[in-house]
């Protein structure tokens, strides 16, 4: 899979695999290192993916935060 294909929970899934190996204390150095340099571009990825959502939300929502407003059969009937 390609950068360019790869989901926030690809990512995010990769990250917390690249975590628990790190935490596990017992790499090499240089693979450390490695997936280190690896883990801050994942972060780095997933936090634009998540800024990039919450303006895409907010443009949605005229950037103000509105009710959600469900239309019953009632009220439909009303206005008829």
């Amino acid at each position: 899979m390609t950068k360019e294909n790869k989901t926030f929970e690809d990512r995010l899934d990769r990250l917390k695999a690249i975590v628990s190996a790190l935490e596990k204390g017992d790499l090499p150095l240089e693979e450390g290192v490695a997936l280190f340099k690896e883990g801050q571009i994942l972060s780095k990825e997933c936090a634009s993916q998540l800024e990039k959502a919450r303006n895409e939300v907010k443009i949605v929502t005229g950037g103000e935060v509105e009710d959600f407003d469900v239309d019953t059969e009632e009220d439909t009937a009303d206005d008829s």
